[in-house]
């Protein structure tokens, strides 16, 4: 039972793209973005931390589709795991209103004119949305996706996440 557990466990870390090297972190944790009340935050208070920081915006459609999931997971994980959301968006009052109505109760940031380049420096050479990160407490990327983020992904990238 405990190698089928191992194999199944690899074959989905391997579905996931794990295998392929991941970007450095260090970009985010140097980057200062905007909060939703337009203040300055360095993202480096949150090195330590396992994290899912994940890049959307206002009018991505599959952004919206994949915030009840991230909220069930931030829940589910709550102080263990921390989501970041990172709008790519210029201004901070209509992120902050998106973020009340979809109930987003994890930090969110706007990047401002730092959105794109920081998405590249991270990995998402394309710049395409939803694009999202899963961090270790090292500091380590340990995988990226490009495209909706399902409940399954982020069960299968937990026990990872928590170093588990």
């Amino acid at each position: 039972m405990k190698h089928l557990f191992a194999a199944l466990t690899l074959a989905v870390f391997s579905q996931l793209g794990f295998a392929e090297e991941q970007p450095s972190s260090a970009p985010l944790f140097a980057a200062t973005l905007a909060d939703l009340d337009d203040k300055p935050v360095a993202l480096s208070r949150y090195k330590g931390k396992p994290l899912v920081v994940n890049f959307w915006a206002r009018w991505c459609g599959p952004c919206k589709a994949e915030i009840p999931e991230l909220i069930k997971f931030r829940n589910a994980h709550k102080g263990k795991i921390e989501i970041l959301g990172i709008g790519i968006e210029d201004r901070a009052e209509p992120a902050k209103d998106f973020a009340k109505a979809y109930e987003m109760d994890y930090p969110v940031f706007v990047a401002k004119d730092q959105g794109i380049p920081l998405m590249k420096e991270l990995g998402n050479t394309r710049g395409g949305l939803p694009y999202t990160l899963f961090i270790d407490r090292q500091g380590k990327v340990l995988h990226k996706k490009m495209g909706l983020l399902k409940g399954a992904d982020l069960d299968a990238i937990a026990p990872a996440l928590l170093g588990k």
